[in-house]
C-alpha cells in the first residue's frame, strides 16, 4: 500500500512540475527565436487595434455591456502579452549591455512599453500605429548587421 500511495505522489508532482508551462526559461538554454517574438508583437499589436475598434463600435451601438467588457479586458490582455513579451524576452534575456546601440534598443523597447500601457486606458488607436512604428524602428535596430 505504501509503494503505491509512494508512487501515485512522486506521479502527482511530476505532472505538476511538467505540466506548467512557461513563456521561456531564464537560463542559457540557448532556444531563442527572434523573429517570432517580432511577429508576436505584431499580432498583439492588431489584436489591441480591434479590440479597440469593437469597443467603440459597441459604445457607438449602445451595445452589450457584457461584450463590452469582454473586449476592454481582452486589449488589456494583450497589452500585458506584448509588455510581458519586451521585458521578459527583450530586456531580460536577449539585449545586453555590452551590445551595439544598446541605448537605443532599450529606449525603443522602453517606448513600447509606455504605448502599451497607454493603449490599456484608451481606445484612441494612435496608440496601435505607435506601437507599430516602434516595433518597426526596433526590429531594424535589432536585426541590423552587428
Amino acid at each position: 500500500m505504501k509503494k503505491i500511495v509512494s508512487g501515485i505522489a512522486i506521479l502527482a508532482c511530476y505532472l505538476i512540475v511538467t505540466s506548467t508551462a512557461f513563456a521561456h526559461c531564464e537560463i542559457p538554454c540557448g532556444i531563442y527565436d527572434d523573429k517570432m517574438r517580432i511577429t508576436m508583437i505584431a499580432e498583439h499589436v492588431t489584436t489591441i487595434e480591434k479590440s479597440m475598434s469593437k469597443i467603440m463600435e459597441i459604445e457607438k451601438a449602445g451595445g452589450n455591456s457584457n461584450q463590452l467588457v469582454r473586449w476592454v479586458m481582452n486589449k488589456e490582455e494583450h497589452a500585458s502579452q506584448l509588455q510581458e513579451i519586451v521585458t521578459q524576452y527583450f530586456m531580460t534575456q536577449r539585449i545586453k549591455t555590452n551590445t551595439d546601440k544598446y541605448p537605443e534598443k532599450l529606449s525603443l523597447l522602453h517606448q513600447m512599453l509606455l504605448v502599451s500601457m497607454q493603449a490599456k486606458q484608451t481606445t484612441d488607436l494612435e496608440k496601435v500605429t505607435e506601437l507599430r512604428s516602434l516595433l518597426a524602428d526596433f526590429e531594424k535596430l535589432y536585426f541590423a548587421p552587428h
